[in-house]
This record gives C-alpha cells, structure tokens and sequence, in this order.
C-alpha cells in the first residue's frame, strides 16, 4: 500500500507541474499577445466645448514628427481605446510612421458632459478642436493629420474634412449616408434575422413611422412614451435621436476634396454597404479620391463573423488573440493606405 500511495502522489505532483507549467505558457502568451508596440501617452485635449481626456499612442520606432491618425467613435459610450479594440488599429498605424489620437467621449471614464447630449455637428466641432491641438503637439506633423471612424463617425468625418481640407485622408469604416434609411435597413435585417412574420413587420414599420412622425412634430420624451408606449427608449436617447435623426452625410460627401479609403463589410446588418458605397462613388468622383476596401467574411464592427456570432469564441480570441478578430487584411490593408498617401 505505502509504494502505491507514493506513486499516487508522484502522479498527482507531476500532474499538477504540468498545469503549471500550461498555465505559465498561457500567460505569457497572453501577455505577448497583448505587448503593443506602442507608447501610450495620456493627454488632455483642450479648446473645444470641454476639456477631452484622451490618449495618443506614439510609434516605438522611427524618427518623428509622426504623421496623426484622430479618431472618431461610433454609437454607444466608448472610451479612448474602446475598452482595448483599437488597440491592433494603433499598432498598424505605427508601422506606418503614424500615431494615433482618440479619446473618451463626454460622460464616459470620468469625462465631462454626456454624449447622449450631442448632435453630430457638435461631435464633428469636437474633432475639428482634437485636431487643432494636435497641430501645436511636438512631434507630430501638423501637413499628415486623417482621420479614422466607424459606423455613426459616417456623419461625423464628411462635415470636418468639408471643413479642414487640408487632411490627408479620412479611413471610413462601415458608415451609413442617411440616417432614416439606415434605420429602415437595420429594422429590416433584425426581422428577417428573427425570421418575423408578416404582420410583425409590417407593426414595426408603422410604429417606425409613428416615430418619425412624432420627431417631425417635436414632442417631449413624456409624449412620445405616451403615444408609442416604448418601455425601452431612455429620455436621454430621445434627445440624442431628436437631434440627429435627419442627419445626412450626402452634402458633405459631395463637398470632400481628401481622400477616402472606405471599409466595408459583407455580413453588415447595421448599414446597407451597397447604398453606402454607391453614394460615396456618386459623390467622390476625382480620380484617386475614392478607395474601396471589401471584407466579404466580416460583420458591422468588422469581426470575423464566425466569431461575432459567438459570444465565447470572441471573449477567447480577445484575451488569446485580439489582432486574430479581424478578417484577414484588415490591419494590412489600412497600413499600407497610410504608407501611400504619405
């Protein structure tokens, strides 16, 4: 019995190195994983409405001043990294000779203010003031500035490069024209994707309607849950969507004179890629001003859609992987976009 027991023990010792020794190797690969080559530097932007907090994430290699990439958010509360995604995006644009600038939106982080609170004139005014700080910051070069935005940046971006024509280039990732009509589309693919009957969509097209017709009439928050009785719909959204539901980005597409690389995805239920890139052809005509990027494998938030359709592999990937969520060129493709235009 004694000698059984002694190999029962040596079993469970070499059995329990073995984890962690596994364990160990993990970790450190997470931790290379997650090894950017980047400084990360955090900044106050000020001369604008408030003051911004942000940060500008410098390449490691190289001899400056560094050419600047700002970026502009999409919908939701997001911080200056957006909770580490973008963090593979700076890493390519340093690659390039770039550094890149983005910060918390008001009200997210300890910021000021409250997003929810801002039309996408104010927003672009805010880019329009990141930039102007940018220009005095040493190190950087005030002739390479672009700018960088998903999806809601789509309103954003066109209005400051009609503004500022003299960046570089605007990266343009998965953004709608029309707000309405982008409303209608992402209504539509949530129905077909929960496989709605008739009469349901034809319910949820009319209550959008209804919508509409009490943003047109400019009823309170207190209105509107009366008429609509939408238990889901906050107060602060309304005056958010209140202010910005007849945005357009066509005017000021047709304004542009900066070059545009446009990313779109094949797997997009929030925007209507074909519309997109149809108006972004019929408005940015001169030659190379225009450049299309397809990602036929890729969702919205241009993820491989094998993963975002999966809450467990994209929480695995993350910590594991993250530069592995993209589809394949993503990173590549805006890196080498960075390098041409410089």
């Amino acid at each position: 019995m004694g000698a059984i027991k002694r190999r029962w023990v040596r079993w469970i010792l070499r059995s329990l190195l073995a984890v962690a020794v596994l364990v160990a190797a993990c970790g450190g690969w997470v931790i290379y994983q997650h090894g950017y080559e980047l400084r990360q530097e955090q900044v106050t932007i000020t001369g604008g409405e408030q003051p911004l907090k942000g940060v500008l994430a410098w390449p490691t290699t190289g001899m400056g001043p560094y050419g600047l990439v700002v970026f502009v958010h999409g919908d939701d509360p997001i911080d200056a990294t957006h909770d580490e995604f973008y963090l593979p995006l700076w890493e390519a644009f340093a690659q390039a000779g770039y550094a890149s600038l983005s910060w918390n939106k008001p009200g997210v982080g300890g910021a000021a203010g409250n997003w929810l609170d801002q039309s996408m004139a104010d927003r672009a005014a805010e880019a329009v003031a990141a930039i102007t700080w940018a220009k005095g910051r040493p190190g950087l070069d005030p002739t390479r500035i672009g700018l960088w935005g998903a999806s809601q940046a789509g309103w954003v971006m066109p209005k400051v490069a009609a503004r500022l024509p003299e960046l570089r280039f605007v990266i343009a990732l998965s953004p709608a024209i029309n707000w309405q009509q982008q409303g209608r589309y992402y209504l539509m693919a949530k129905l077909r994707d929960e496989h709605a009957s008739p009469d349901r969509v034809r319910a949820e097209l009319a209550r959008q309607e209804r919508m509409l017709a009490l943003l047109r009439a400019r009823v309170s928050y207190e209105q509107y849950k009366a008429a609509v009785g939408d238990t889901e719909m906050t107060a602060e959204r309304w005056t958010f969507i209140s202010k910005n539901y007849t945005s357009d980005a066509a005017q000021d597409l047709a304004a542009m004179r900066v070059p545009v690389l446009l990313l779109l995805a094949g797997h997009d239920r929030n925007v209507d890629v074909a519309d997109t890139e149809a108006g972004y052809r019929g408005h940015l005509r001169a030659p190379g001003l225009l450049q299309v990027r397809h990602y036929p494998g890729a969702s919205h938030a241009m993820i491989r859609k094998e993963i975002h359709d999966s809450e467990s592999k994209m929480f695995l990937l993350a910590v594991a992987a993250p530069r592995s969520l993209f589809p394949d060129g993503f990173l590549d493709d805006q890196r080498r976009y960075l390098e041409q235009v410089s």
